[in-house]
């Protein structure tokens, strides 16, 4: 049977993360020696992630228009975090998944307001962290933007990325 643990040290401002195989055979002094100094080790043990995204979500908090494409009124929400491939929102009303949405992302350019229009999916549904009553969380995938709108993105979240560190795990 073999176990595989995490052990953590920490190593001036970062974390050096180390897996040690543990085969459980019959003990012995010699395992029981053993077992006993790895206890007086001072170690963390956790879960490590590990950012996996090709692009990565930038913390960010813009206002947000939007209409679903089978209706007409017109909603507010809050931007979140962004990508280059999509964005996290808080939103007003429930809407399903796959639900298709016309999107503009408001945001200061210099003294400027500027936008940024989009077509979004929304790909995923999950309960806020903050419990406010109509509040919802979704995850939207961009479906359709344009070059002119897709480098302002980019250059938004470049912007944005020299202030502050790509968002951690998620």
């Amino acid at each position: 049977m073999f176990k595989i643990k995490i052990l953590c040290f920490p190593l001036d401002t970062k974390t050096l993360c180390l897996y040690k195989e543990e085969v459980s055979v019959s003990l012995t002094k010699r395992s029981i020696r053993s077992k006993r100094e790895e206890k007086s080790l001072p170690s963390r043990k956790g879960v490590v992630a590990i950012e996996k995204r090709e692009h990565p979500r930038f913390n960010v908090e813009l206002p947000l228009d939007y209409v679903r494409i089978d209706a007409k009124e017109n909603y507010g929400g809050i931007v979140a975090n962004a990508s280059e491939l999509g964005i996290l929102v808080y939103l007003p009303e429930k809407m399903e998944i796959g639900s298709i949405l016309k999107i503009e992302i408001f945001y200061a350019k210099g003294l400027e307001l500027d936008s940024i229009k989009a077509i979004a999916r929304v790909v995923w549904y999950d309960l806020p962290a903050r419990k406010r009553w109509g509040e919802h969380r979704y995850g939207l995938q961009f479906e359709s933007i344009d070059k002119r709108n897709f480098s302002k993105l980019q250059n938004l979240l470049k912007g944005v990325g020299k202030k502050r560190s790509p968002v951690k795990g998620k």
